[in-house]
């Protein structure tokens, strides 16, 4: 009995059981035991392929907040013509935030989710140019402000993921100091990104994240379970950009996948071994989306569909 005649037992064992309910319940989740930690997936691998707006950037009539003219006009994309375009071939669709109308509004935004849901994909996340690089200030200041309006829109989209970038030292700092700034500037987005449910992941794109060793710093420096690598299997230019896949891929929120890799900068392309770089993500335990960013010369119209179909065969295998 309680100190007020109220009969305690039951209330204790109730509390227990829920303290049991709740510790088995956190133990399943996927979560890092620390910054350093790589996020933990119950489950077997398992991939969703999807495919990135960027692959026809040259066909989009607004890039980066400015008009660009479309060499064939007939062949001219949208936003809602590309998630139809993906919806026809069976992906989701990333939106990169370059080909956005600059006037577009959150009516817009919600017309745009809607769409993908009524056609049976789902918008696999967007992407948003950026540069943390900087010195303190008002030009640092405006870059974190427009990825936390993203990750709004992110939201609102409906989608999990957004990429974000690093970016390269210079304006004063070297490559340390750089650093220390995207991992700040990543700090306060992912805190903003963890009240909209929105995964941010830092791309391997240059900079001061161009080798496995900078992009790990800078991501393990960043103490939440809302960032981690947007992994572009592209990226890495090195005698043997598998290996350096492979360090980052246990990190891996998002993968953007290409269908050629370099081994020197500014050197000849080769083609990307697909079933390589899927038994790294096998072996890394990666559960999520393999997105097809094209990049390639040939027509994206002619090369996507083929590109598509070869990145299912490897992912199916």
């Amino acid at each position: 009995m309680g100190r007020d005649g109220s009969a305690t037992g039951g209330c204790r064992q109730t509390t227990r059981r829920g303290w049991i309910a709740a510790t088995a319940l956190a133990a399943a989740l996927p979560r890092r035991l620390s910054a350093a930690d790589p996020p933990r997936r119950p489950g077997a691998p398992r991939f969703v392929p999807a495919l990135a707006a960027y692959g026809f950037r040259q066909y989009f009539p607004w890039s980066r907040g400015t008009a660009q003219a479309v060499a064939d006009p007939a062949r001219a994309l949208s936003i809602p013509g590309f998630i139809d375009y993906c919806a026809d071939h069976g992906c989701d669709a990333e939106l990169t935030a370059y080909y956005f109308d600059p006037a577009v509004g959150d009516a817009d935004l919600a017309a745009f989710r809607r769409q993908a849901f009524l056609r049976g994909i789902a918008i696999a996340g967007t992407a948003v140019g950026n540069r943390f690089t900087l010195p303190a200030g008002p030009r640092l200041d405006g870059e974190i402000a427009d990825v936390k309006r993203w990750i709004d829109r992110t939201a609102l989209l409906g989608a999990g993921h957004m990429r974000v970038f690093a970016g390269p030292s210079g304006d004063g700092l070297d490559d340390a100091a750089a650093r220390r700034q995207c991992i700040a500037a990543l700090t306060e987005c992912a805190a903003h990104a963890a009240t909209r449910g929105v995964m941010l992941g830092v791309e391997n794109h240059g900079g001061v994240v161009a080798d496995p060793d900078g992009l790990l710093e800078v991501v393990r420096g960043v103490d939440s379970d809302w960032l981690g690598i947007s992994l572009d299997t592209g990226n890495f230019v090195s005698a043997d950009p598998y290996a350096d896949l492979a360090r980052c891929a246990p990190y891996a929120v998002n993968v953007q996948y290409k269908v050629s890799i370099r081994r020197t900068e500014g050197g000849p392309a080769e083609p990307a071994d697909a079933r390589r770089i899927v038994g790294i993500l096998r072996d890394a335990g990666y559960q999520g989306r393999v997105v097809l960013e094209y990049e390639e010369d040939e027509d994206p119209y002619a090369a996507v569909p083929r590109h598509l179909a070869a990145l299912r065969t490897a992912l199916a295998g």
